[in-house]
């Protein structure tokens, strides 16, 4: 038996095992007529789903040119969106088609019918149309279908939908065990019997009337949406300001949150309806002060013809007329000096608000005011005035203050301690040698309140000899003079002289003759 098997052989034996193999082959190829009649069976449910969504996409579209007709404004974008999804739909379905009929014609001959299809067991013909070398249209049908998945996923707006819309249409190549994972056109037409070629396309075509209808309806959900169908409608009053000034005007735009500019809504307020000249601008004089209602409601045309009524309520306020006039020094003005003052209307923008002064000039440098009064008790009467946004101009206020003198300065000589810091000397124990590095006699008010300059005009240092007799050294000026400097100079510890006579000019241009200080040399 060893030997046997061991034999080569015969070429009759060869043979009939190569008969055998090519039975096994054909026998794995065989597709029952059960199979092929199942196919045919679903391409006839695809067919009347087919028709089905079609016709209901009709109508969406019916219903999307109707608004545009209506409405061509508002529907403009919707309606142009839904023309172009229908043309690439059709663009892609009519594509499709003649792909089932090249495949049917490739099987049965040039009389090959897609709907009665002779040869539906043809493995070759749907390989030869969809992945023949250069003239395939496998890849081409490819990139259509995902430039048609992306452009229709572009227009709608729910995530959930786009999800299944995109899975719908997915070019994604089903994987296979190991590496050997084909093209998306290789995966549903190689080797694949016409009749099943033909209805894989079917059902691609009705996906693509899905989608198309998937679309349409979003569109004609935005329209809806802009057509104020939203899932709340409120009445809202928006003022200008809830404040207002007596003599002022209280401005309210009288609106529904979801605005349709091309719908004219009928306004009620207070019991008077508001004309559409108006554009929803409530507006009355305030002529006296207190709370006061703003109610009423909006009358708005349904798409179905009905009147729908949307309630509003608010209030708003009248207050007396304010300003405030402060003073930034004081509440005193002096005469002959430049006061530095606040002026400020609440509610009023600076630019809008203008003032006025008697017993002297108002000048405005930015937000800071300075008055300048002119005579010594006579009062000085500030005017406020604001430009309202009807271009009235309204008296705010009146302000009245004293008009003072400016209090006499008080003279000092200006040194620098030891750490180079400037210092104010106005009488009392001081070193000798900051009074030699003094340069003269200084006059000024700061009090914490004022800080004015005073011009020192002359003054007089007045020494004592040995024996009591006054010795007084003038200055005409506001320096030391060489022989006031050299009697200092010769001063001994503990020895004093007064500072006396000293006459000043401040800004209100009078001359002061002010108190005298003592000075005691350390």
């Amino acid at each position: 038996m060893a030997g046997v098997a061991n034999k080569p052989n015969s070429p009759r034996q060869k043979m009939i095992n190569l008969m055998y193999i090519v039975f096994i082959a054909m026998m794995a190829l065989s597709i029952s007529t059960e199979v092929l009649d199942g196919f045919v069976l679903v391409e006839d449910s695809m067919r009347t789903s087919i028709n089905n969504t079609t016709r209901r996409n009709e109508i969406v579209a019916g219903d999307l040119e109707a608004y545009y007709r209506n409405n061509p404004e508002k529907v403009k974008e919707w309606y142009e969106k839904g023309q172009l999804v229908q043309k690439e739909s059709d663009k892609l379905f009519n594509y499709i088609q003649t792909l089932k009929e090249k495949i049917v014609k490739q099987a049965d001959g040039k009389d090959g019918d897609v709907n009665n299809i002779r040869r539906q067991d043809n493995i070759e013909a749907s390989s030869h149309v969809m992945l023949a070398p250069i003239i395939g249209e496998g890849k081409k049908l490819r990139e259509a279908v995902d430039t048609y998945r992306e452009m229709m996923a572009d227009m709608i707006a729910d995530p959930e939908k786009t999800k299944l819309l995109e899975a719908n249409l997915s070019t994604i190549p089903p994987k296979r065990k190991g590496n050997n994972t084909p093209s998306w056109e290789v995966a549903m037409f190689e080797n694949m019997p016409v009749v099943a070629a033909v209805t894989i396309l079917t059902k691609l075509q009705n996906d693509i009337r899905s989608a198309e209808g998937e679309v349409l309806a979003n569109l004609l959900n935005s329209v809806d949406i802009g057509d104020y169908r939203v899932n709340q409608i409120r009445a809202q009053v928006i003022p200008e300001s809830q404040v207002v000034m007596r003599g002022g005007q209280y401005k309210a735009s009288i609106v529904l949150s979801a605005v349709d500019s091309t719908k004219r809504p009928a306004i009620f307020v207070n019991g008077n309806e508001l004309s559409y000249e108006n554009k929803g601008v409530y507006t009355v004089t305030a002529s006296s002060s207190g709370t006061f209602p703003v109610k009423g409601y909006i009358e708005m045309p349904n798409n179905d013809g009905t009147i729908a009524r949307h309630n509003f309520e608010s209030e708003y306020f009248v207050t007396e007329p304010t300003a405030t006039v402060a003073p930034t020094l004081m509440n005193v003005l002096y005469a002959g000096y430049t006061n530095p003052i606040r002026i400020a209307v609440p509610g009023i923008a600076s630019g809008n608000v203008s003032a006025t002064m008697t017993n002297g000039t108002l000048v405005r440098e930015g937000d800071i005011w300075y008055a300048r009064p002119t005579k010594v008790g006579t009062e000085a009467v500030v005017s406020v005035n604001a430009k309202m946004a009807d271009g009235r101009h309204i008296e705010m206020a009146k302000s009245v203050f004293r008009v003072r003198a400016l209090p006499d300065p008080s003279p000092y000589i200006e040194y620098k301690d030891v750490n180079g810091n400037a210092r104010r000397f106005k009488g009392g124990t001081i070193m000798k040698r900051d009074l030699i590095a003094a340069d003269g006699i200084l006059a000024a008010i700061d009090d914490d309140l004022l800080n004015v300059e005073y011009n020192v005009l002359r003054f007089e240092l007045t020494f004592f000899d040995s024996m009591g007799n006054a010795i007084p050294e003038v200055s005409q000026g506001t320096m030391f003079t060489a022989g006031q400097k050299t009697k200092i100079r010769n001063l001994a510890r503990g020895k004093r002289f007064y500072i006396s006579r000293v006459v000043a000019k401040g800004p209100d241009g009078i001359e002061r003759t002010l108190s005298p200080i003592e000075v005691i040399v350390n």
